[in-house]
C-alpha cells in the first residue's frame, strides 16, 4: 500500500485492511495500491475518488466490475494487444475476455469518444514499429523521432534495423527444437565476434554484450535448451519478457510446423504473443523458425488470421542464412 510522502519514509506499508481503508477515508494519505480482493470489499466502497486499474488487459471484466464500487470513476489502463490475462479453468464465454476488450468489441485500438490511445513508442526502431503498428494497432502506432537514431553496425551479417528472419528446416518437433536452439547460438556467437556495436536513442555507440540480446521462445522446454548452449544469456517465454526490452530480440518458434504445435495454432500463431515477441527489439528483432511454419493449412478464418500475421513478418523481413 502507498502511503503519503514523508521526510522519513516515502513508502508506508499496511498490513492491516481497516487501518489502510481508514488512512484513505480520512485523508491521513492521499493514494493507496491494493490487490483487486481488496478494493473489492464492501467497506471499501466509495473511498477514493479515481480508481485506475493498471493491466486492465489482463483483468476480467468481471473482476473490474467487482473493483469499481471502490470510486465513482474508473480508469483502465493497459494494452489489449499483448498478453492476456493467465486463465485456468473452465469458463462460461466471454467472462474471461478483459474489460477493455469488452470496450474495444473487435477493434485493435480504442477510438477517442471512449479513451486515450498512447501512439507513439520510446523502445522500437520506425522499421519494427511500422510491422506492430500495421498488424495490431490499426497502423496508428508510430516511433517517437530519437527511435530513429538506433541501429546495429557489425562486420557479420547481422546489422541495420528491422525485421530478420533465419530459416532453419526441421521436422516433428513440437516444444523444442534442437535444430533451432544451435542456430540461435550461431547468431549470438556471429553478433559477439563481429565487431558488433548499437547506437541508442540518445545517439550513444557502445559495445554489443551478452546482456544486449533476449532469447524468447514460446515454450520452456526450448528455453531449456537455449539456455545449454549458451550460459549467461537473458533466455525466457514470452510471457517472462513482457514488459523488457533490448537492442537484439531473437524469437525461437522451436516447432517444425502448424500440425505440430503442443497447445493448437491460437498459441503458437497468437497475435498478442508475436506483438510481444517483436517488440521487445529497438533494432533488430530475429526470427528463427522452420519454413514450415508460413505454410500452415488454415480450415477457419479465425486460423487465417493468425498465419497472416506471420505471413506479413516473412514477407517484410530480410531473410539471413549462416
Amino acid at each position: 500500500m502507498l502511503g503519503k510522502r514523508s521526510a522519513t519514509d516515502l513508502v508506508h506499508a499496511y498490513l492491516d485492511n481497516p487501518k489502510a481503508i481508514g488512512a484513505i477515508s480520512c485523508g491521513e494519505i492521499a493514494v493507496l495500491g491494493g490487490t483487486p480482493f481488496f478494493w473489492a470489499r464492501e467497506d471499501v466502497a466509495n473511498s477514493v475518488d479515481v480508481l485506475f486499474v493498471d493491466e486492465a488487459a489482463q483483468m476480467s471484466l468481471a473482476n473490474v466490475l467487482a473493483v469499481s464500487q471502490a470510486a465513482p470513476q474508473v480508469i483502465l489502463l493497459g494494452d489489449p494487444q499483448q498478453l492476456d490475462q493467465p486463465m485456468q479453468g473452465s469458463h462460461p464465454d466471454g467472462t474471461g475476455v478483459s474489460a477493455l476488450h469488452h470496450i474495444l468489441a473487435g477493434r485493435q485500438a480504442i477510438v477517442l469518444d471512449q479513451g486515450l490511445f498512447l501512439e507513439e513508442t520510446w523502445r522500437m526502431h520506425p522499421a519494427i514499429t511500422a510491422f506492430n503498428s500495421e498488424l495490431f494497432y490499426d497502423t496508428k502506432l508510430h516511433a517517437v523521432p530519437k527511435c530513429a537514431q538506433q541501429n546495429v553496425t557489425s562486420t557479420g551479417v547481422f546489422l541495420g534495423t528491422g525485421l530478420r528472419y533465419v530459416p532453419v528446416s526441421h521436422t516433428g518437433n513440437q516444444s523444442s527444437s534442437i535444430e533451432e536452439a544451435e542456430e540461435v547460438a550461431r547468431i549470438v556467437t556471429s553478433l559477439l565476434s563481429s565487431r558488433t556495436q548499437w547506437t541508442d536513442r540518445d545517439g550513444k555507440t557502445k559495445e554489443l554484450e551478452l546482456s544486449d540480446i533476449i532469447i524468447i521462445a514460446p515454450y520452456n522446454a526450448q528455453v531449456f535448451e537455449v539456455q545449454q548452449r549458451i550460459p549467461g544469456a537473458h533466455v525466457g517465454t514470452v510471457d517472462k519478457f513482457q514488459g523488457q526490452e533490448a537492442a537484439i530480440a531473437i524469437y525461437s518458434l522451436a516447432t517444425s510446423a502448424y500440425a505440430d504445435a503442443p497447445r493448437g495454432m491460437e498459441f503458437l500463431y497468437s497475435a498478442n504473443r508475436l506483438n510481444v515477441a517483436i517488440s521487445r527489439a529497438k533494432c533488430l528483432a530475429i526470427m528463427v523458425a522452420s519454413p514450415a511454419i508460413f505454410e500452415a493449412e488454415c480450415k477457419t478464418p479465425r486460423q487465417m488470421q493468425l498465419a497472416n500475421a506471420f505471413c506479413r513478418f516473412l514477407e517484410l523481413a530480410q531473410m539471413i542464412t549462416l
